[in-house]
């Protein structure tokens, strides 16, 4: 297998999410405890607690959290990798200068701001995530169709459908507990879709089996 560094260089967003998932588990583990469901319960809850909780200052039980620096290491090095693959995608995908830059500018202010998530600021910063996130997908999901990528195209839409619903189950008293699973399910929906589309945007430098 003939590897190709300058080839897998252009990989950083595959790499970046792989990064992130893999500090995401590790960050579970460190977080002392309190969800959603049981404010005095211990460890991690994959059903009732929120990504964000893992960088609070204090965890939901009151302890302090030790796993807030390395979901905040892990929250970085993902949007970092997100903003390199959306410049990678505008140029790739679309022609229109104006789309292209939409793509670029709404991708980087979604990742900005979703990198601010553990401030004071949390529900300003995740309304402008999800503002900019939408705006960055209706964009994408224009050039997949344009470019005749159905399959793309068709997860883009469900992308979207996704963090509205997560947004209205978050926003919604009744129907917060269902949040936290949601969010997983769009974390899972939205990085696979990247990966692919990563995969489809350097093909030609995927590494060669040799015979």
């Amino acid at each position: 297998m003939m590897i190709n560094p300058k080839g897998l260089l252009k990989f950083l967003p595959t790499i970046g999410i792989l990064v992130f998932i893999g500090i995401y588990i590790y960050a579970s583990q460190l977080y002392p405890g309190g969800s959603i469901a049981d404010i005095n319960s211990i460890g991690f809850d994959w059903s009732n607690n929120h990504w964000c909780n893992l960088m609070r200052e204090r965890s939901l039980n009151g302890i302090q959290n030790q796993a807030r620096p390395v979901a905040i290491a892990g929250i970085s090095i993902l949007c970092f990798s997100m903003i390199i693959f959306f410049i990678q995608f505008a140029n790739y995908f679309e022609k229109s200068r104006n789309w292209n830059i939409t793509i670029k500018i709404s991708g980087g202010l979604a990742m900005l701001s979703a990198t601010f998530i553990f401030t004071e600021y949390h529900d300003i910063m995740t309304t402008i995530l999800s503002i900019c996130g939408t705006i960055v997908l209706i964009g994408m999901i224009r050039a997949l169709h344009i470019n005749k990528l159905t399959f793309f195209k068709v997860m883009g839409v469900f992308c979207v459908l996704i963090i509205g619903l997560n947004n209205f189950f978050y926003y919604s008293e009744d129907l917060i507990q269902y949040s936290p699973l949601v969010q997983k399910g769009a974390f899972l929906l939205i990085l696979s879709w990247t990966i692919g589309l990563n995969f489809i945007i350097n093909r030609k430098n995927v590494p060669q089996q040799l015979d």
